[in-house]
C-alpha cells in the first residue's frame, strides 16, 4: 500500500525525493523487525513521514482530486486504525502477563521458569500522541 501511495504522489511532487527515500528506508526497517521499542520508533517515524506526504498533497489540488490517491489514503487510514487496535490488544496482553508475573502464586512459577516482564508498545513523543490542530484560515 505504501509503495503505491508513494508512486501516486511522485507523479505530482517529483522534487520530494528525500522524503520518498526516507519512507522506503523506514518501510524496510519495519519489515526487518527488531525489539518492541525499535518497532515503536520506526512506526512513529513512518507516521510522521506519511503525515508529510499528506501535507504535500494539500499543496497539489490535482493530487487531492486523484481517485487513486483518495482510495490509498482511505485504505491507509483504515490500516492505521487496525494498527492502533492491535497496539491496544498487545499492551493489554503485556499488562496481563506482567501482572501474572508479579502476583502470587503465579509469580512462583514465573520465577522458576525465568519469565520476564514484557515491554509495552508506546509512542515515545508526547507531540505524536496529540491530535493535530487544523487551521482553515490559511
Amino acid at each position: 500500500l505504501i509503495p503505491n501511495l508513494i508512486e501516486t504522489v511522485k507523479g505530482y511532487a517529483a522534487h520530494e525525493d528525500k522524503l520518498f527515500r526516507d519512507i522506503a528506508e523506514l518501510r524496510a526497517k519495519s519489515i526487518a523487525g527488531g525489539t518492541v521499542g525499535e518497532q515503536s520508533a520506526v512506526g512513529q517515524a513512518m507516521s510522521a513521514a506519511l503525515g508529510r506526504i499528506f501535507a504535500i498533497a494539500e499543496a497539489y489540488p490535482q493530487l487531492k482530486a486523484d481517485a487513486n490517491f483518495r482510495d490509498l489514503q482511505d485504505k491507509l487510514s483504515g490500516i492505521e486504525d487496525e494498527i492502533q487496535m492491535s497496539r491496544r490488544y498487545y499492551n493489554g496482553a503485556v499488562r496481563n502477563l506482567n501482572t501474572m508475573i508479579e502476583s502470587f502464586p503465579t509469580n512462583l512459577i514465573a520465577t522458576q521458569f525465568k519469565f520476564e516482564k514484557a515491554e509495552f508498545f508506546e509512542i515515545g513523543d508526547a507531540a505524536a500522541r496529540e491530535v493535530p490542530k487544523v487551521d482553515f484560515k490559511k
